[in-house]
């Protein structure tokens, strides 16, 4: 079977697109807006970027008006963003907060999703998570225009967050004690398990 992403609808290339490029980790990102009101979403479009300058990204769409959502909003107003990983004990708090809220309202207070002060930058991280990366905005690259128009956002980490209690012998962090859920098509999410080893060649 083929798919032409050049003439397929939208919603018909996103669906394969989630059901193939697997598995996703899930960025679970903190905002405030400028009066200060806190913002928290997910977002499956994410990844490491490289480590010098030390660089992540993540991807939020336009909404069906074809306008910026809250946490798009927010980073671009502030410049300040908290990346959050979703262990398998907060999954279904991090799906509440993928609702649709008025401007303004908290997915932090709606939820009851405890928070914790950061260090570098005005967002709240959400507290128990195995790892938070603090960012201050690099830049925003507009992909696209209208609903469901991409947005790439390109973060320079300046603090990173990790549990002692997800740490391995080697004072690194074990994924496996991490338990992240990522992301896959529909309703399907997926859970760290097996743990392969290869050598890398020199």
């Amino acid at each position: 079977m083929q798919l032409d992403a050049t003439t397929a609808a939208v919603r018909d290339v996103y669906q394969w697109m989630i059901h193939t490029i697997l598995p996703r980790p899930i960025a679970w990102v903190s905002t405030v807006d400028g009066a200060g009101r806190t913002n928290l979403a997910p977002f499956s479009f994410f990844m490491g970027v490289c480590a010098k300058p030390p660089t992540l990204l993540f991807c939020p769409v336009n909404d069906r008006r074809g306008q910026p959502k809250d946490t798009l909003r927010n980073v671009e107003e502030t410049g300040e963003f908290v990346v959050n990983l979703v262990p398998s004990r907060l999954c279904e708090a991090m799906n509440a907060t993928a609702a649709t809220l008025p401007h303004g309202d908290s997915e932090f207070v709606r939820f009851g999703v405890a928070q914790e002060p950061s260090l570098r930058v005005r967002p709240p991280r959400v507290a128990g998570v195995p790892v938070s990366f603090e960012c201050l905005l690099d830049r925003v690259i507009h992909v696209g225009e209208g609903p469901a128009g991409g947005n790439l956002v390109l973060g320079r980490i300046l603090l990173i967050h990790v549990a002692d209690a997800v740490l391995g012998p080697d004072g690194m962090p074990d994924p496996l004690r991490m338990d992240l859920v990522s992301r896959a098509g529909g309703d399907v999410y997926l859970r760290g398990g097996e743990v392969m080893r290869m050598p890398r060649p020199e």
